[in-house]
């Protein structure tokens, strides 16, 4: 095979190989130095990628290469360094409770753990209250409003104890009538049931007689409501069989009109010293006494005046 000349070379014919022929040496070939070995052969030897076709003007010079292996080009730059690179932290989510973060958390459970701790203590105390109303031994409920103002409750004498059951109180029809006493209503003002009072007793020999249960042993006052036409009256006590040497004193200390009965109605007292469990008081017309009265009701009162 023998190479012919054909004009002008060009790219397609040039023979990268043609200085090793006897005919290409002819031609002047030699061995490539940057050409293909051909004179006026095109230089193909391009960087990658640094060819542009449709635009004039020389090529663009190839960026320079790396160094040493092993060794960073003094040219490279990381890509998140240039613009529009990636980012180089990764963005935490915000887990703080304030103002556009997530719900607080720490203080939701702070509540529900609140919350469960006021349930606890509740039933705690709910059952503590359920064992105090169960025990036999513990103290009473709590006072009323009424008894924490001073002012006493009702209650029957079988709720309180023996010393703070009511003083023992008795209407003249109750009393046991000796002597020539009687019963009358004929006077209006009396205190007692039915306005029933004793009369009768302005006669010596005339008693009542009164018998007072449960009682403690010590002194009371003794109590008379009793009706004078506008003039002083007394009589003798008699405790337990006794008289005592001073007498009850009825006297007019209302101030009321001579001969008007119906004015007349007061009280008096006098102070008598009694047993335990029962005891006799009476009320007599004996001699030396004034015994121009009607007698209505009797009670008893502690030493200080209170029932």
């Amino acid at each position: 095979m023998t190479p012919g000349n054909n004009g002008a070379s060009t790219p397609e014919d040039d023979d990268p190989f043609g200085y090793l022929y006897a005919d290409g040496q002819a031609n002047g070939a030699q061995p490539p130095s940057g050409g293909y070995g051909y004179p006026n052969s095109v230089n193909r030897v391009r960087p990658v990628g640094s060819r542009q076709y449709g635009q004039q003007g020389p090529a663009p010079q190839a960026p320079p290469q790396q160094g040493a292996f092993g060794q960073p080009s003094a040219h490279y730059a990381a890509p998140e360094t240039l613009p529009g690179g990636a980012p180089t932290a990764r963005t935490q989510p915000s887990r703080g409770g304030g103002r556009g973060g997530g719900p607080n958390t720490k203080g939701l459970l702070i509540g529900a753990i609140a919350v469960v701790a006021a349930v606890v203590i509740g039933i705690g105390v709910a059952m503590l209250s359920g064992d105090d109303d169960k025990g036999g031994d513990e103290a009473g409920p709590s006072p009323t409003a009424t008894q924490e103002s001073g002012e006493p409750s009702p209650s029957s004498s079988e709720d309180k104890g023996e010393d703070e059951a009511k003083l023992p109180a008795i209407d003249a029809k109750a009393l046991r009538l000796d002597g020539g006493a009687s019963l009358a209503s004929e006077f209006k003002g009396a205190k007692a049931d039915g306005g029933v009072y004793v009369t009768g007793f302005n006669q010596v020999g005339s008693k009542v007689t009164w018998t007072v249960n449960g009682v403690k042993a010590g002194n009371y006052r003794f109590y008379v409501q009793y009706g004078i036409p506008g003039e002083d009256a007394d009589a003798t006590i008699v405790v337990n069989g006794e008289a005592q040497s001073r007498p009850l004193n009825m006297k007019n200390f209302a101030k009321s009109p001579k001969g008007d009965w119906e004015k007349g109605w007061q009280n008096t007292w006098a102070s008598v010293n009694l047993n335990d469990g029962t005891n006799t008081i009476e009320l007599a017309c004996n001699e030396g006494n004034k015994c121009n009265a009607v007698l209505d009701q009797l009670w008893l009162t502690n030493e200080d005046g209170s029932s």
